[in-house]
């Protein structure tokens, strides 16, 4: 894929619910191994934004690309197949099973044995051999068959990582994912976060600015549902309509 075809596109895109808008006319272009941050206020329409990416929500009008394909329409398991993965900003685990056994399930929800229902995810070595290689990578290895309720949130946070890792997402998409963390599972999870390899591009949502700005390259501010200021990231945090809407200057 060439380096000129953004790794996201998105053309007008709108949603409302109810008859009020949730985005609005978004236009947004993130090239590969981009770092992007999306900041605004709390209603700012950032994780709609992200569920209308990968089809949780379809838009009322606009259109999405992945890499230059047309992902408007797909179904969200058919994005993830092109290489679209993400984080929530709840944290959606099942906490009565292993890490291990987590992130196999993620692993399987993009392999045709995912329509086998009745064959256990014991026989599936392979996957769980690269399940345990990735929560390795986020200093879980250790912990791989304990039970997700046994850990701390900071540690569910980096199996959620290993999740969307696991997957090798070409574009992948960061939900708050230091909300909720202590000083130092926040200096953990933005190591993490710094140590993605530049083949997977990064769109993260994040109220954490001092943290979220270390990582990001350009930032898009959303209010409203609107993109009000986009570009590079000094130049974002400098403009006076950042001041104005989000830091309250």
């Amino acid at each position: 894929m060439s380096a000129s075809v953004p790794a996201l596109e998105i053309i007008n895109l709108r949603k409302f619910f109810g008859g009020l808008p949730a985005t609005q006319d978004v236009n947004l272009q993130v090239m590969p191994g981009e770092r992007r941050l999306i900041i605004g206020p709390n209603g700012a329409g950032k994780t709609t934004l992200f569920n209308q990416i990968t089809g949780d929500f379809l838009p009322t009008s606009g259109q999405i690309k992945l890499f230059g394909a047309d992902i408007t329409r797909m179904k969200p398991h058919e994005r993830a197949h092109m290489g679209l993965s993400r984080t929530y900003q709840i944290i959606t685990l099942f906490s009565k099973d292993t890490l291990v056994h987590n992130v196999t399930l993620g692993l399987l929800g993009l392999s045709p044995a995912r329509w086998n229902l009745f064959k256990p995810l014991d026989h599936y070595q392979e996957m769980e051999v690269e399940a345990r290689r990735v929560l390795g990578l986020v200093g879980l290895g250790s912990m791989a068959d304990r039970l997700v309720s046994e850990i701390a949130y900071g540690q569910k946070r980096r199996v959620e990582i290993a999740m969307a890792m696991a997957q090798k997402p070409k574009l992948l998409l960061l939900d708050e994912p230091l909300a909720g963390l202590s000083a130092e599972e926040r200096t953990t999870i933005k190591e993490l976060i710094a140590a993605i390899p530049r083949e997977t591009t990064l769109v993260m949502i994040e109220h954490d600015m001092d943290t979220a700005l270390d990582l990001a390259e350009t930032v898009t501010l959303l209010h409203y549902g609107k993109v009000i200021v986009d570009g590079q990231r000094d130049a974002v945090i400098a403009d006076e309509k950042t001041r104005e809407v989000y830091l309250g200057h």
